[in-house]
């Protein structure tokens, strides 16, 4: 049960009980409707179906997801709903929560420019006119990306060409304070190059001089990935897991 002396009715209490968090900062929209929870040093948060996943939560994972099983209880939480959490085990919810999908990821953030890439230089903003060209790339370098031309979180798209072809390509999502990349992927014919450095490289430095931290999330068996993000500044992270209720 939520004892609800505990209950946060707004963002700005939300963000100064988890320290104005880059995380709550990016998923947190000024203008979304959000009521948050605390628990033993936990803070988890929910917002409308439609401003994306159910919750998110930031502090100890015991305690986090004791307000999830609390929240299921109170039927607050509701069959197929999703949840940004802590890392955790899967073990931890076994009979307390029925999960549908269980995936390991890092939030990594910078508020520091990269170091210079070789073709950083080429990065280029593009427009509704290279959406086929787009299309085109993700489906053949990055079948599985959520971010898509026509996508309404995309605030703008990046891209590196090579002979007029377009061969990488990366999104901009960001949301209210933070920079976001999302979707970054090079063309299978040009990787080992250094293209997917200099993309993310020009797209940090472009995304700071609008915002004060930069972040972007990858997968925990992406490791290639995180280690290229480290590399460029992305030192600063945060494990989560998400989770979608069955």
């Amino acid at each position: 049960m939520i004892i609800d002396d505990r209950v946060l009715q707004d963002r700005s209490a939300i963000l100064a009980a988890v320290g104005h968090h880059p995380f709550a900062r990016h998923a947190l929209g000024r203008a979304v409707p959000a009521r948050a929870y605390r628990r033993d040093g936990a803070v988890l948060w929910l917002v409308p179906p439609e401003h994306g996943p159910a919750g998110c939560a930031i502090g100890p994972a015991e305690a986090a997801l004791e307000i999830c099983v609390a929240l299921a209880a109170d039927g607050i939480l509701q069959p197929g709903q999703r949840l940004h959490l802590p890392r955790h085990d899967r073990g931890l919810l076994a009979d307390r929560l029925t999960v549908a999908e269980h995936n390991d990821w890092d939030f990594h953030w910078t508020d520091t420019s990269p170091p210079a890439q070789p073709a950083e230089q080429q990065v280029e903003r593009l427009t509704d006119a290279d959406w086929p060209a787009l299309a085109a790339l993700v489906d053949e370098a990055f079948p599985s990306s959520t971010s898509r031309p026509g996508d309404p979180r995309v605030v703008d798209w990046y891209g590196i060409r090579a002979g007029g072809r377009l061969v990488a390509c990366g999104a901009d999502r960001s949301h209210c304070d933070i920079g976001f990349l999302a979707g970054l992927t090079v063309a299978l014919d040009h990787r080992g190059r250094g293209l997917g450095a200099s993309l993310t490289a020009g797209m940090t430095r472009a995304l700071l001089a609008r915002h004060d931290s930069v972040a972007l999330g990858v997968y925990t068996h992406n490791v290639g990935a995180a280690r290229l993000y480290r590399r460029l500044g992305f030192t600063n992270t945060l494990p989560l897991s998400t989770i979608r209720l069955a």
